[in-house]
């Protein structure tokens, strides 16, 4: 097949590259590299089945491919709290310029959505069917309602022209060809751990996360697009293991053998309290459940970032 994966150089769009690559398919690669990093894709340059093209979604763009994995757009809040303006568009314009072209080619489209729809959620584990408790005017809200607009998009498109659509809630996921400088928390605890600097957590810590390593998620995103068309989603994919921020933060110190201490600062506008994802969904109808535990997934990461010093 020839696919289209838009945001292909990102952290998440790189590991999926490199998974539909080695599975045969030709890929091309869509990224304005607004967010992202070349040197994501660097190792992959020398396959022949490559195409990279700097585009913004936000434009119009046409080719002839047989499916679209659609996840350009800034994910964390350094980057999509810094351009505001250009997140939702690229939520909005851009999924309606994809969602045109799987129109005109009559193929399926997947949406990378977010577990950031579901807000600071009121109920947990989070179960597709909650509608979520998000502020509309925050300084979240250009992701978390740029993301649940691209939602409605996608289901808009399927009722009415019947597009073919797949959309996947991700939950906190983490690994290599994350960027150092992301404000994530994994990201930003192993590399303060790595300079012995002070860990900082916003809050009291005892806020919880639910880490997927990219691997796990990789693997349920090629699932669901290869699910029969009955199956639209939204669907969770990530870890229901949940931790609290602190034990996360405590962990890293650990295994980095770091002489860093643990600070707290005030907890950021809207941050939610609670990230943890019912599954259920994922389990039955596609067959998936992560495999990589916490403390595999962190070594490989905690590994990458060494070279990124």
């Amino acid at each position: 097949m020839r696919i289209l994966v838009t945001g292909g150089s990102g952290f998440i769009g790189s590991h999926l590259t490199a998974e539909l690559l080695n599975a045969g398919h030709q890929i091309l690669v869509l990224d304005n590299f607004y967010t992202s990093d070349k040197a994501n894709i660097k190792l992959l340059a020398a396959n022949q089945n490559l195409e990279v093209i700097r585009h913004d979604v936000i434009n119009p763009f046409i080719a002839e491919i047989d499916a679209i994995y659609h996840l350009a757009c800034p994910a964390s809040p350094v980057h999509y709290q810094r351009f505001p303006v250009q997140t939702i568009k690229t939520s909005v314009l851009g999924s309606i310029n994809m969602l045109d072209l799987a129109l005109r080619l009559q193929i399926p489209i997947l949406l990378s959505s977010t577990s950031e729809v579901y807000g600071d959620p009121e109920i947990s584990p989070q179960v597709e069917s909650y509608w979520g408790n998000v502020n509309p005017i925050g300084i979240r809200a250009c992701y978390d309602e740029g993301k649940r607009a691209a939602e409605t998009l996608f289901f808009d498109y399927h009722r009415q022209y019947g597009v073919n659509i797949k959309v996947a809630r991700i939950f906190n996921t983490y690994g290599p060809n994350m960027s150092p400088n992301d404000g994530r928390v994994v990201s930003n605890f192993i590399m303060q751990a790595l300079r012995s600097e002070d860990i900082t957590i916003y809050g009291d810590g005892l806020q919880t996360r639910s880490f997927c390593y990219v691997d796990d998620l990789v693997s349920g995103l090629i699932s669901l697009m290869n699910s029969n068309r009955e199956v639209q989603g939204p669907i969770n994919l990530g870890n229901p293991i949940e931790f609290t921020v602190k034990q996360l933060a405590e962990k890293i110190i650990d295994m980095t053998s770091s002489s860093s201490k643990i600070i707290y600062k005030e907890l950021p506008s809207d941050d939610p309290k609670q990230r943890k994802p019912d599954i259920s969904k994922a389990s039955e109808v596609l067959g998936w459940t992560p495999s990589v535990n916490l403390e595999s997934g962190l070594n490989k990461t905690i590994e990458y970032f060494k070279t990124k010093l």
